[in-house]
């Protein structure tokens, strides 16, 4: 792992002290880590998983356009 330094408002440190103190989280690092890994998940991995997805269903409408048939009635 790498060590970086972030400044941030109090009132995060704060927050992060008391999530540590109530056992929530062994460490600031190990919160500040979830809380990365979270953002990360959340704005780019399913952002991700979306475009595949919806590359995926665009296949398989174009796939299934070849089998309709329009009946005239």
């Amino acid at each position: 792992m790498r060590i970086i330094t972030v400044k941030i408002p109090e009132s995060y440190l704060e927050g992060l002290e008391e999530l540590v103190n109530i056992g929530r989280y062994s460490s600031r690092s190990e919160a500040i880590r979830a809380a990365i890994r979270d953002l990360l998940k959340k704005e780019l991995w399913d952002m991700e998983s979306s475009k595949k997805e919806r590359e995926e269903n665009d296949e398989d409408r174009i796939e299934r356009r070849g089998r309709i048939v329009r009946v005239t009635i």
